[in-house]
């Protein structure tokens, strides 16, 4: 890929537009509770770029910030319209932004995932079947100093189980 390559995304709104340049410095598959909520889906496919590397062309975003059970600051940057989470900065990564891979216009999945890594499969939902080399349980970053609250919890007493989501008479 040409470092010079560009790519276009935004929110599911089309209010919020952004473009990317060159190689992402890292793709990630995230089982975490937190990329679960964010997504509303089984795990989030986090691309990360240098700063630079990305521009906002249109519209305003609004922030979220908050700590994780090991005191960990994230900011989440969503569309106000649509709540399109768009980007993210993490405290592990300074100087980086994460880009919500699903927000790239089609392709969205155009980065390689040749040296991708798979981090908290120990919350991985059972139906996801991710098969890179690069997979870990937690992170090496990842030490709680506390317990969430109750809906990002993990309860090994209660394993996930898949649902039916058509509704019988």
């Amino acid at each position: 890929m040409n470092e010079q390559e560009t790519h276009t995304g935004g929110c599911s709104c089309g209010a919020v537009r952004y473009e990317s340049h060159g190689k992402p410095t890292r793709a990630a598959v995230c089982h975490c509770r937190y990329c679960q909520t964010r997504t509303g889906s089984a795990f989030g496919m986090n691309v990360y770029f240098e700063d630079s590397q990305i521009k906002v062309t249109s519209g305003e975003l609004k922030e979220y910030s908050f700590s994780n059970n090991a005191n960990r600051h994230f900011h989440n940057r969503f569309c106000p319209k649509c709540g399109t989470t768009v980007f993210w900065r993490i405290e592990m990564r300074p100087g980086w932004t994460g880009v919500a891979a699903g927000t790239f216009d089609a392709p969205s999945f155009w980065f390689e995932t040749d040296e991708a890594v798979q981090i908290f499969t120990r919350t991985k939902a059972p139906f996801v079947n991710v098969s890179f080399s690069d997979s870990h349980e937690t992170a090496a970053y990842y030490s709680p100093t506390h317990n969430d609250h109750p809906g990002l919890m993990i309860r090994e007493e209660q394993p996930l189980q898949s649902f039916d989501l058509i509704a019988h008479d």
